[in-house]
């Protein structure tokens, strides 16, 4: 009887070790806080793991959505988009609804169902949705992200990683459409099911100032009329199984941002209030660059429009220095912002005569 259950025991470590590895994954996490404005990386902790984000994926299928159709067009739900597995906002099949609404649905309640008819409506089909979604992340620069479906459903290839997933976010906030849904905390929706959809992000419903939206009107809710210090202004949750729960958070705070995001971390909402003030402790806006005309030689200038503020920490703030490019005929240049030998922002700038 021993050597039977031994043996048992044996055939089940064997199979574990057979099984793909992201099948594991559950196991893993990780967390990356970037600058909303910059990019760059504040703080870190295997943030490059490639790991399941679940409905985190939404973010950029909401972004894609955006760029390749109109938001009043109407679409018909399909039999398959109507029974698509997982969270739903009950859609029925042969129903017409707005992209529009159907990104409220996808970004305020996660809904699989919105995610497939978006996906069928911008980009044919759901394959070739998720083409136009995997090229917009190579053109993004998101290295670490393969996606395999619109929703986020787990599927072992479909894979990102912390900081890419944050990239995501701060590459469509990018996008004033985007934003306004994103930042949205309840949309009373139009479908045949409608009913008031309220944003499933806690932090965001924590009085973080940001629009209701209410059919075709605007309100400000009145805790927001206060505009709390350091707060949530979009985002997006997930969970499945296989990845835990995810999270992803834009904060603001005096004119400084980051974006917060988590995968596999159970007390997520703690979590992202503590990198977030932790960012407001550890850095500030400072103005490494004023705007305004600079020489720089007899014949040459560069012209700023803009100021350049960058988030320092009292470190960084003693060893930040500018790079200037000058491409002399072409008459363009190129401001670079470095932190020792590593770049943290560039911008180009205007090349004048230096008599102008």
């Amino acid at each position: 009887m021993l050597r039977l259950v031994r043996l048992i025991l044996f055939m089940i470590v064997v199979v574990m070790l057979m099984l793909p590895q992201t099948s594991l994954a559950r196991g893993g996490s990780g967390y990356a806080v970037l600058d909303g404005d910059t990019g760059r990386v504040l703080f870190k902790s295997n943030s490059d793991a490639r790991l399941p984000i679940a409905s985190l994926t939404k973010i950029w299928t909401a972004l894609v959505a955006i760029e390749n159709s109109n938001l009043q067009d109407e679409v018909v739900i399909s039999p398959r988009a109507a029974t698509s597995e997982g969270s739903s906002i009950y859609l029925q099949a042969g129903e017409r609804v707005t992209v529009e609404t159907l990104l409220y649905g996808l970004m305020l309640r996660s809904g699989n169902d919105a995610a497939t008819a978006l996906a069928e409506h911008a980009g044919g089909s759901v394959e070739g949705f998720v083409k136009l979604m995997n090229e917009r992340a190579v053109v993004a620069g998101l290295t670490n992200t393969v996606f395999m479906n619109p929703s986020g459903l787990h599927h072992d290839e479909h894979l990102s990683s912390a900081r890419d997933t944050a990239e995501m976010l701060r590459i469509a906030l990018q996008n004033k459409t985007f934003k306004k849904i994103a930042s949205t905390v309840l949309y009373r929706a139009n479908t045949e099911n409608g009913m008031l959809w309220e944003n499933k992000h806690r932090l965001l419903r924590e009085g973080s100032g940001v629009a209701i939206e209410i059919g075709d009107v605007t309100q400000q809710p009145v805790n927001a009329l206060k505009s709390a210090k350091g707060s949530a202004f979009a985002g997006k949750t997930g969970f499945t199984k296989v990845a835990g729960r995810t999270l992803a958070t834009a904060f603001q705070k005096d004119g400084q941002t980051c974006i917060v995001v988590t995968l596999n971390e159970s007390d997520d909402w703690n979590v992202h209030r503590g990198l977030s003030n932790k960012v407001w402790q550890d850095y500030s806006l400072e103005t490494v660059v004023k705007k305004g005309k600079y020489k720089v030689n007899k014949n040459l200038s560069i012209r700023l429009e803009e100021p350049i503020l960058l988030q320092l920490n009292k470190e960084e703030k003693e060893s930040v220095r500018q790079v200037l490019h000058v491409s002399r005929k072409r008459m363009e240049g190129v401001l670079s912002i470095f932190l020792g030998e590593e770049r943290i922002y560039a911008v180009p700038v205007k090349v004048e005569s230096a008599d102008r």
